[in-house]
């Protein structure tokens, strides 16, 4: 047998020798699953005692749906899955298209019979502990199972509770079908009994998708066969279409995985870059559950997405203002902009950086590799309102006791590094007497291994942007950090401006000229006014041009005077506050989509009634569509309004103003 599957640009491409003979081994798995197969996990369904039996109805279906429901009902006869029933119970079926395949999937309202049952509380893992599992593996395959809940039994006393209604008769189901509220938590449970003694070792699962990883090819040759051989002997089959086998690079469960690291699935990052602006509460949730999932990936996400979920809430009325405008546009650019996260490494101790404001806590976890840090993932969170009138001290502890208790599973246990602002952990050992939610926290980060560290707010660049932001403008939750790349490039162009080289020459020859205002940070001069250090910026184009869309595009396209309040709390140049002005003038972003600033047009008011001809004229250019044999298709048309006299005059496209005038004298009515 020969086997292939397809990448994502969608040319098919030949598994690896090694793999490909393991899966040859195994050609019955991929064939059609029908009937029902004995196993020890089958679904029960247990009614509420004292329960009323819920009672559908059959709604009117297009020609198109009843032949794709004969059709389906045929097939699902046929494979042993449903059989006529006769049971008191009768739920409804509707259609609704499958994805990106313009098909239709039969669907049955289990609503009213999930009402009924008595709920299990199998639980399903957690995404990002399952994803935790593959980190330092090379190799990757990902099994899907071919209609996995129909290859589980219901139990034979239940299955009349399983019962639809259809334009051909009442049906009730041998298998589990879908909509069934305890049916995910069946599932998972069979898998888990299968793979058992291999769970996290070399394989995770949520409930159909099985994800193998391995260190080497050698590794994988034998933890793929391990998996299929378990899948053969418990008679489970899978679906060829959406297996993928001996991948360096895999997408699984939204997540694109590999010996990089963890980043978004490209199709749903573009399609969060394409959303449109939200018309309604309804339109809004969709967009914050999508962002939500990948909140790892985006700094600051909590305070950032805060006013968007504010516009969610009951007792507030759709109004979609700046701010909200600026966190939409901000989650766009932070989802399409985003770092590679580095699947955490045990063996290596992590860094925990926090920082607090008024607004929220923002809180980064890293860890080193090789000379750089590389980022785990974002956390961060939208401060109560309780606690917008404590101390400093206070806002600082709570975010090392939200970052210790959210990251316990990574740090406890684990000496680490804790670097955040203020000497916070120095003062609350030297506090009398703590109120009781401070005592709770102290006992929880008591019990890590941890080496505090307190870098100067000015170099901790965690939530810098969130702390430093002013008051006048909320909307501006941005954060830059100067890359490798671009510290690269600021470096050379330092070297060919000769204004921003003095600036650096004179603080390193310890001249005396040197002004106070001026300091170099790890070689980059910042210029420090009332207590802010702002990044000198040299006279490259490109560069300035970075800066002012980091600080206006990223934003929100705000205004001259927002961008101008945000360029002034990171940058200076000597011509900054012009540059702004002029880059806000000539975005086309706000040119083509802002709405006109000037006031309203007034009433149209009637012209006053000529009292002789040729006292006023009313002159206006006509398209007429059809081109004349000496090339003229536009009219220049002169009324006497006194006389309504009109002058018809052939004109050229690009008439120029003096042949205009030229043609208006020589014909005045």
């Amino acid at each position: 047998m020969y086997l292939v599957y397809v990448s994502a640009v969608g040319e098919p491409v030949k598994m690896p020798p090694e793999i490909e003979g393991v899966v040859a081994k195994y050609p019955n798995l991929f064939e059609e699953p029908t009937g029902v197969i004995k196993r020890e996990v089958v679904r029960a369904i247990e009614s509420i005692p004292g329960s009323s039996i819920p009672k559908g109805r059959i709604y009117r279906m297009s020609p198109s749906e009843l032949d794709e429901l004969h059709r389906q009902l045929k097939e699902l006869v046929e494979k042993g899955w449903i059989r006529p029933s006769v049971s008191p119970y009768g739920s409804l079926v509707y259609f609704v298209p499958k994805k990106n395949e313009g098909t239709l999937r039969m669907c049955i309202d289990y609503r009213g019979l999930n009402a009924i049952i008595v709920k299990n509380r199998e639980p399903l893992p957690r995404i990002d502990d399952l994803l935790d599992r593959v980190q330092g593996c090379r190799f990757f395959s990902k099994i899907d199972l071919k209609s996995g809940y129909h290859q589980i039994a219901i139990r034979p006393e239940d299955q009349h509770k399983t019962a639809f209604q259809t334009r051909y008769g009442l049906y009730e189901f041998v298998v589990m079908p879908f909509g069934l509220c305890n049916a995910p938590g069946t599932f998972q449970h069979a898998m888990n009994r299968i793979f058992h003694d291999y769970l996290d070792k070399f394989i995770i699962v949520y409930l159909d998708d099985i994800l193998i990883f391995s260190k080497t090819v050698e590794e994988h040759v034998a933890h793929l066969d391990k998996v299929l051989s378990l899948l053969r002997q418990h008679m489970f089959n899978i679906n060829s279409e959406k297996c993928e086998f001996g991948r360096t690079r895999v997408l699984y469960l939204g997540h694109e995985i590999s010996a990089e690291g963890l980043k978004p699935d490209d199709a749903k990052v573009a399609s969060i870059r394409d959303w449109p602006r939200p018309q309604s509460v309804t339109e809004m949730r969709p967009f914050l559950g999508m962002t939500g999932y990948y909140r790892t990936f985006v700094k600051n996400y909590s305070i950032v997405v805060a006013p968007l979920i504010d516009l969610t809430r009951l007792d507030t009325p759709w109004e979609w203002t700046n701010e909200c405008e600026a966190a939409f546009r901000h989650l766009k650019h932070a989802l399409t902009h985003y770092e590679v996260l580095k699947l955490p490494d045990p063996n290596k101790p992590f860094i925990v950086t926090t920082d607090a404001s008024q607004y929220g806590i923002g809180i980064v976890l890293v860890q080193q590799e090789g000379p750089k840090l590389r980022l785990v993932e974002y956390m961060s969170k939208k401060m109560l309102s309780q606690k917008l009138a404590t101390s400093t001290y206070e806002k600082e502890l709570y975010a090392v006791y939200k970052a210790l208790t959210h990251w316990r599973n990574y740090l406890l246990g684990r000496f680490f590094i804790l670097r955040t602002d203020h000497q916070t952990l120095r003062w609350m050992r030297t506090q009398s007497a703590l109120f009781d939610a401070l005592k709770r926290w102290i006992e929880v980060i008591e019990q890590y291994d941890f080496d505090p560290r307190y870098p100067k707010g000015e170099y901790n660049k965690v939530v810098d942007a969130l702390s430093r932001r002013p008051d006048f403008s909320g909307a501006l939750i941005t954060e830059f950090d100067v890359t490798d790349n671009v510290n690269q490039s600021l470096v050379e162009a330092y070297r060919e401006d000769q204004f921003m080289s003095e600036i650096i020459r004179r603080p390193q020859a310890k001249d005396k000229k040197t002004s106070a205002e001026f300091e170099l940070v790890n070689g980059l001069p910042f210029l420090e006014k009332a207590g802010n250090k702002r990044l000198c910026v040299p006279n490259s184009e490109s560069l300035r041009s970075l800066f002012l869309g980091e600080c206006h595009d990223a934003t929100g396209h705000f205004g001259y005077k927002k961008t101008a309040a945000n360029l002034l709390q990171r940058f200076w140049w000597p011509t900054m506050m012009r540059d702004a002005q002029l880059y806000v003038e000539t975005c086309q972003v706000c040119q083509r989509d802002k709405p006109r600033t000037q006031a309203p047009l007034g009433l149209l008011k009637p012209l006053p009634i000529p009292e002789r001809p040729g006292e006023s004229l009313s002159m206006d250019f006509m398209d007429t569509l059809v081109t004349s044999k000496s090339g003229m298709r536009h009219i220049f048309v002169i009324v006497d309004r006194f006389r309504k006299y009109a002058r018809l005059v052939a004109m050229p496209e690009t008439a120029k103003t003096k042949y205009v005038i030229r043609m208006l004298k020589e014909n005045r009515v």
